[in-house]
């Protein structure tokens, strides 16, 4: 049971996953690395720290996710983020398809209540309430 349960949390977040799949493996063709932790696809360095730095802000972000995807500048930056990343995944696994949506109408809503678009985005709340770090990503 927990091996279905496991296929269709990954099922449940693909259309996301699709899209860091796109991203990482484009970035592997200008000099990327790919390796797998854990339920996720961490790629790095090459053509995805390029796309990363293209994001508003993007020289400050360490590392984004994608369902089971995490893009990140470099090997250290995805190290420091690990913990927050998997907050993430997890999120995207709960989310699936609406994770994007919710995110974005999250940030809007917050900063709409004069809040920070980021900062008080209540996944990156719960994302950093659950890492080690508290101020990773």
């Amino acid at each position: 049971m927990k091996s279905f349960l496991n296929f269709a949390k990954v099922v449940w977040a693909f259309p996301n996953t699709f899209i860091g799949l796109v991203i990482g493996l484009t970035g592997l063709l200008f000099g990327g690395h790919v390796r797998r932790v854990g339920r996720a696809l961490e790629f790095y360095e090459g053509g995805i720290k390029w796309f990363l730095h293209q994001l508003p802000n993007g020289h400050f972000i360490l590392a984004m996710t994608l369902g089971h995807v995490v893009l990140g500048q470099t090997d250290a930056s995805l190290e420091i983020s690990r913990e927050h990343e998997a907050v993430h995944v997890e999120q995207y696994e709960r989310w699936g398809p609406f994770m994007l949506p919710a995110y974005f109408l999250s940030s809007v809503y917050v900063w709409l209540r004069g809040g920070r678009l980021y900062r008080d985005n209540p996944f990156e709340r719960e994302a950093r309430a659950r890492d080690h770090h508290g101020e990773s990503n």
